[in-house]
């Protein structure tokens, strides 16, 4: 591994999550054909992920700059330490090269604040005024947006805000700062994305106008912000909801990060959003990052389908015995009757309901079927199980073409969408 990775600032860029540390050709691959424009991000993992897989920091970024560097890639890298909570995290990625830090401040977030009545908000602001010594700052303040809507810092707003937010945004600078000492110690570039899109309702405009400003303000090196946007972005099928009304969402965002920064829009749980990648590239004026990791698993799965039927019919079973506590935390809707039990379908029908045909799917569309997502949520279970996650990693190490193939495929259909509203 000769080459290091990058900040890449504002350039579009694309994240290429990898669960098995094999994936890398096949990214590769989709952004040599069809990623001109698009920055590469080829190691990225989150913390939570790794646990899962029970691989390191150090195993992610070798596997993914040896695979890259094999592959011909010469272009720039970045590297995503997704999902960071605590110092120690910012300590272990930092220390394997990593240089793109994204801050999840999610355990302290009220995600019921949205619901609160006057009295009950009122009470609990009074509780948090500690932690948002800015209200008073923002409290009756307008702001004009580049597309001619006017966000309104009014009582309500703010204090929600501060209810949602305060103890968030402090936890998020108090991070931030981390971030920067030790890379700084180090000698190291860095950015930091803020991802705040782990909440059940979505960020309103104050919301992401007082946390954006709150971050810049404290010296964050704020590159990139990931809010909730309205509609559903649940893992593993395309977005659900009304395209026309997240395009002035989006327009919206990208006016207050042009307001204030600039900085990227990011959009977490990105795989799979063919529908509106175009909306997002467009809307953003390509400062954008798209962040992806579950749907080059449920890739690699479709390589075992097709070379070892059977093991493929043992891991849908397998993964039906486990979806039920592993899809604990993550946003999906699936329920397992919503996809076919093995003895009741044959090879071909396990592959469309479990992993979807592209050639089953209308053009500008992105994968719906239910049954990826009881796949998708089961990886961590799957690929640390001794007799299933040998099978998975030795049929793409025996079929590596297959795998390049169908993630060349994939993804170019992503990278394709993006680029159609650049």
């Amino acid at each position: 591994m000769s080459k290091k990775c990058v900040a890449l600032g504002l350039k579009p860029s694309f994240g290429f999550g990898d669960r098995t540390g094999l994936a890398t050709p096949g990214h590769v691959a989709s952004m040599k054909r069809c990623g001109s424009g698009i920055a590469a991000i080829y190691p990225q993992q989150s913390i939570r992920e790794m646990t899962r897989t029970q691989r390191t920091p150090e195993g992610v970024m070798a596997d993914a700059m040896n695979a890259a560097e094999a592959a011909g890639w010469t272009d720039d890298i970045g590297a995503d330490a997704d999902h960071l909570k605590v110092p120690n995290d910012v300590d272990i990625t930092a220390a394997a090269g990593f240089t793109f830090f994204t801050i999840d401040p999610s355990d302290d977030v009220d995600q019921k604040a949205d619901d609160y009545d006057e009295t009950t908000l009122r009470d609990k602001f009074s509780s948090c005024q500690d932690d948002a010594k800015w209200y008073d700052g923002y409290l009756g303040k307008s702001i004009k947006l580049g597309t001619g809507t006017t966000i309104d810092l009014d009582e309500e707003a703010c204090m929600r805000a501060a209810v949602k937010y305060g103890k968030a945004i402090k936890r998020a600078l108090d991070l931030g700062d981390y971030i920067k000492k030790v890379n700084e110690e180090a000698g190291n570039d860095y950015e930091i994305e803020l991802s705040v899109d782990e909440t059940d309702q979505p960020t309103t405009l104050a919301e992401h106008y007082i946390i954006a400003d709150q971050c810049l303000q404290g010296g964050m090196k704020l590159v990139s912000l990931a809010p909730r946007f309205i509609g559903d972005f649940e893992k593993g099928i395309d977005f659900i909801g009304d395209l026309a009304a997240l395009e002035l969402s989006l327009k919206d965002h990208a006016a207050v990060s042009e307001a204030l920064g600039p900085y990227k829009i990011s959009l977490h749980s990105g795989s799979d959003k063919v529908s509106m990648y175009g909306i997002l590239a467009s809307s953003t004026g390509g400062k954008f990052h798209v962040k992806t990791a579950g749907t080059s698993y449920l890739e690699a799965l479709r390589v075992v389908a097709r070379h070892d039927s059977a093991s493929f019919r043992e891991i849908i079973d397998f993964s039906r015995g486990r979806y039920e506590t592993d899809k604990a935390t993550y946003h999906v809707s699936a329920t397992l009757a919503d996809a076919p039990e093995t003895a009741d379908a044959d090879d071909a029908t396990l592959e469309s309901e479990y992993l979807e045909m592209w050639a089953d799917v209308p053009v500008g569309k992105g994968f719906t079927k239910p049954g990826r997502q009881i796949l998708h949520c089961t990886f961590g279970s799957v690929l640390t199980d001794d007799k299933l996650g040998k099978i998975v990693h030795d049929c793409l190490k025996s079929h590596p073409e297959t795998y390049i193939e169908v993630l060349d495929d994939h993804f170019g259909r992503h990278l394709d969408a993006l680029k159609s509203g650049m």
